[in-house]
């Protein structure tokens, strides 16, 4: 991709009410759908993968961060990206790396082969998120986004509530393999309909890349993340995993120096100057990261313990889904009536509930005893919170820069994830090659009781540092729940984060 350095130019907003407006709520919920289910659909399949590939609970747990470990190392590059290249070109790239990676997780014959095709995956899912959203906002006309983002949460919700139930289907029906085909014929639809939305801005910024900021970024986050997963079988001791370690923090500690001195950073840290936006994304990463993880623990529980198929796995989180339906929209009016803090703080705190009603789930109770009340409570908060927080963030920010505080934003649920998924071998006292099953049983209610206090911390944040005006809510609008089981991040969002 290049681009020459001119001024910006740009073409007429779109109408929502019109073609090119609905085919780009159509083109971006697919590209949505696509990222939201690679975060997510592999959660029911790890079993599976076990049985077939083998692994312990350290190298099946690198099938669930490193796609995650790429989506957050480079989503703020690829933010920069969007807003220099275009999102549409970014998008379309994004979407073709997914699919050639899906091809190879699906033909994958060893771990390893998994692994690192899943780095791969999430190389353009990192390309996808922020893109798309990013696209959605700077395409539509100031009047129609709080309607049309309300869509597209809408629909991306729907889809991506059903991708974890299809997924394990399949897994149950065919093979874990399958799972990773389910985006392809969402991808090529996603392609062929990106061609008749038009590119509205050709050209925002100068065309130079941050590279030194991504590679820090992926070493700083590989090397952590490595250190976290390996640590609790291989010793905390053991040299590569100190080196690991090491390396991973001083990567870090480096991004930050380099990007104050960049001539075109990848995260201009002017913007965490807003107490504003710093405490959202600090949020973000807390609440989030509690999220991802609690998804993934959940879905252990019911496969390892409680019985359950990796169909009915998939599906016990849909009633949080559909209550979040219905509360999105009332969330979207509620914030700019009485502003954002308080309703991010109720969510929260039902988050935080649900987390402490799900530790309690044990083998023998039904799954009205065991699930439905947290999933309710899950459902509550996110359908308080999703709205201000996400939208927030894009309403802070010139159109010119929705792609970066697109990126930041999700990147920061998805950095959440990362590291707190990784902690999970941690967490469930996972040590010395224990077996998958074995540790979940010990660990898995202190480790929820771990992710309700994380969502406590969040709510804290939010309740100090986040402002109350209502002005700063007149331009919020719905996102989606990148990192929650039943989505995903957001993000996150989301996307997202987007669930």
């Amino acid at each position: 991709m290049s681009a020459p350095d001119s001024a910006e130019t740009q073409r007429p907003l779109v109408a929502l009410r019109s073609a090119a407006g609905a085919w780009l709520i159509v083109a971006t919920v697919l590209s949505s759908i696509v990222g939201f289910l690679d975060a997510n659909v592999i959660n029911v399949a790890v079993p599976a993968i076990k049985r077939d590939l083998g692994g312990g609970a350290t190298e099946l747990q690198f099938v669930v961060t490193g796609y995650l470990l790429t989506v957050a190392s480079l989503l703020l590059l690829s933010g920069s990206l969007s807003d220099r290249f275009g999102r549409r070109r970014v998008l379309q790239v994004g979407l073709l790396v997914m699919l050639l990676a899906s091809v190879l997780c699906c033909v994958a014959p060893t771990l390893g082969w998994l692994i690192a095709a899943r780095v791969v995956q999430g190389a353009g899912g990192a390309l996808v998120v922020p893109s798309s959203l990013a696209m959605l906002n700077g395409t539509l006309r100031m009047g129609d986004r709080a309607r049309g983002i309300g869509i597209w949460a809408g629909l991306a919700t729907l889809g991506t509530t059903v991708g974890p139930f299809a997924g394990g289907w399949l897994v149950d029906n065919a093979s874990w393999r399958w799972v990773f085909l389910l985006n392809i014929p969402i991808i090529v639809l996603a392609l062929i309909v990106l061609r008749l939305v038009p590119e509205v801005v050709k050209k925002v910024k100068t065309a130079h890349a941050d590279l030194p900021g991504a590679l820090l970024a992926v070493v700083g986050l590989g090397g952590t993340t490595y250190a976290l997963t390996a640590g609790p079988s291989a010793g905390w001791l053991q040299p590569l995993v100190v080196l690991a370690g090491v390396v991973g923090v001083a990567a870090l500690v480096g991004l930050v120096l380099v990007e104050r001195k960049s001539p075109s950073p990848m995260m201009r840290l002017s913007l965490f100057s807003s107490r504003q936006f710093s405490a959202i994304n600090i949020t973000t990463v807390l609440l989030y990261g509690g999220m991802a993880a609690a998804g993934y623990l959940l879905v252990l529980r019911c496969e390892l313990q409680l019985g359950y198929t990796a169909a009915q796995a998939g599906a016990v989180l849909i009633p949080e889904s559909a209550v979040f339906l219905l509360l999105s929209p009332l969330s979207g009016v509620l914030v700019t009536r009485i502003g954002p803090r308080w309703l991010m703080v109720a969510g929260i705190t039902a988050v935080a509930l649900a987390f402490v009603l799900l530790s309690g789930a044990s083998p023998g109770q039904s799954y009205v005893q065991a699930i439905l009340p947290g999933a309710l409570a899950w459902g509550l908060g996110a359908g308080l919170l999703v709205t201000p927080l996400t939208a927030s963030v894009l309403a802070a920010v010139r159109d010119a820069d929705l792609g970066e505080a697109s990126a930041i934003n999700d990147g920061a649920s998805r950095v959440g994830a990362l590291l707190v998924t990784a902690l999970v071998p941690v967490l469930i006292g996972s040590t010395g090659g224990m077996e998958l099953a074995l540790a979940v049983d010990r660990g898995y209610s202190s480790a929820m009781i771990v992710m309700a206090v994380l969502a406590a911390a969040s709510a804290v944040v939010t309740g100090i540092f986040v402002s109350n005006a209502r002005g700063a809510a007149l331009q919020m609008t719905p996102g989606p729940r990148v990192n929650s089981c039943a989505i995903p991040l957001v993000d996150r969002p989301v996307g997202t984060k987007q669930p």
